[in-house]
């Protein structure tokens, strides 16, 4: 998961401040050469290091800090608002044209940075929100993309328009401008060609779509496992075409966040949006303070509520409060309950998420939690429809033909039983959980 090294090393030098009941102008300087080492181990652009430890240090060896009640909370808040700083400190949005005015996007990028299914996210982001986006394929060169391109299109359900690989791509821009006006579509994104490398063909190519269509915003989308080359492509697309603003992709993936903390200090361009996985719904606003919140493992709350929010059918959880209320919760609704967890990118992309978690998620193996739940889902799907409804009728002769179906032994399936009826059992113990008013405190496990 990305930043969780740098996560842990902050996490380390915090815990020794906090530890201190009085801090020392040394103390300071000795945590924040800790705090450099960790930020240019996780290939964050030196320069920007530099101006960063600067800040914190002007601001932290201050009279109010060091003579404060709790000097080491005070360091670490002024390096949550620094970070904050460093990646912008206002959120920014792809801007559009006002009103029913026609918005042309162009993505930038190089080959291999996901510049193609990126465009299917943003387009399908859009369409949420009102828009009618018309998808353009201008990647003539690479095998499959404008396939991929369509592929992609159908699935977020938005238009597409291609000419195949035998045109120009200013003439297809031309011929999609014309197409978007008889079709209503009043946003136009142009997924262009990338190449191995930054070359002069490639820039052209922009240059010349620029020049043949007004193009409101030019998207850079880089790829956040390339690091420090990513900020370098970042700053050579920018001076080159100029940007408007940059999309990381595969912020997911074993990446150690530099790209994400250099980009805007070193560009002047905001991060617009994070790619955190391959389905086409994982594109995230990037906000910077829940991201420097998550970098120093307080969690990002905000951000859970949201997916949630929106990922969570309201009718299907009242009607499961209801059942837990009532006493009944059965394996169908433990079923539904799983799926509502997928929904929001799985175990660990939840935990991740939630306050104080960050440095117990190295001591839990979520990978072995998800195993534990595909095993899960395949005794309840083992069960008749009578079973699922009637936890009741699972008498040992049900239980061995469930383990048979499933693939498992017999003593997995007596085990999931008892560990479904502890979970009734907590979710009526623990006072204002889905309704449960038991005075009792149970103690809380993870169903699995």
């Amino acid at each position: 998961m990305a930043f969780d090294s740098l996560t842990d090393k902050l996490q380390n030098v915090f815990k020794k401040l906090r530890s201190k009941g009085k801090l020392t102008e040394e103390d300071v300087k000795i945590a924040l050469k800790e705090v450099k080492m960790a930020l240019l181990e996780a290939d964050v652009n030196f320069k920007v290091v530099k101006k960063f430890v600067k800040s914190v240090q002007e601001r932290a060896v201050g009279q109010d800090v060091m003579n404060g009640l709790n000097p080491g909370q005070m360091v670490i808040k002024i390096v949550n608002e620094e970070l904050v700083n460093l990646m912008g400190s206002e959120t920014k949005e792809i801007a559009l044209q006002p009103g029913k005015a026609t918005t042309v996007i162009m993505m930038a990028g190089l080959q291999g940075a996901g510049k193609t299914t990126t465009a299917a996210k943003l387009a399908g982001k859009f369409k949420q929100k009102g828009k009618k986006p018309l998808l353009v394929a201008c990647d003539i060169y690479r095998p499959a993309a404008i396939k991929q391109l369509q592929i992609n299109a159908e699935k977020v359900n938005v238009d597409m328009f291609a000419m195949g690989d035998n045109h120009k791509p200013v003439n297809i821009v031309k011929a999609a401008m014309e197409h978007a006006e008889k079709n209503g579509n009043n946003l136009i994104i142009i997924d262009t060609a990338g190449r191995l490398h930054v070359d002069e063909d490639m820039m052209q190519e922009l240059v010349d779509i620029r020049e043949t269509v007004e193009v409101h915003q030019t998207v850079l989308v880089v790829d956040a496992m390339t690091g420090q080359d990513a900020v370098n492509v970042a700053e050579t697309f920018n001076n080159r075409i100029g940007i408007d603003g940059v999309i990381l992709t595969k912020l997911d993936g074993d990446t150690r966040g530099g790209a994400a903390l250099s980009i805007r200090e070193v560009t002047g361009k905001p991060i617009f949006y994070a790619a955190t996985g391959e389905k086409l719904s994982d594109l995230e606003q990037f906000y910077p303070d829940r991201m420097a919140s998550r970098i120093l493992g307080m969690g990002d709350v905000m951000s859970l509520i949201e997916k949630a929010q929106a990922e969570i059918d309201e009718d299907k959880a009242k009607e499961m409060e209801e059942r837990f209320k009532k006493n009944k919760f059965d394996f169908n609704d433990y079923l539904e309950s799983m799926s509502q967890m997928r929904k929001m990118g799985g175990l660990s992309s939840i935990l991740g998420m939630l306050p104080g978690m960050g440095a117990q998620m190295k001591d839990l193996d979520t990978d072995a939690g998800e195993k534990a739940l595909a095993k899960t889902e395949a005794i309840i799907l083992s069960m008749t429809p009578r079973e699922r409804e009637n936890p009741d009728l699972l008498n040992p002769s049900r239980k061995r033909r469930i383990a048979a179906g499933a693939g498992i032994d017999i003593g997995e399936v007596n085990r999931f039983i008892k560990q479904f009826e502890q979970t009734k059992k907590m979710m009526k113990q623990v006072p204002g959980l889905m309704g449960g008013h038991g005075g009792k405190r149970g103690k809380f496990k993870l169903p699995f």
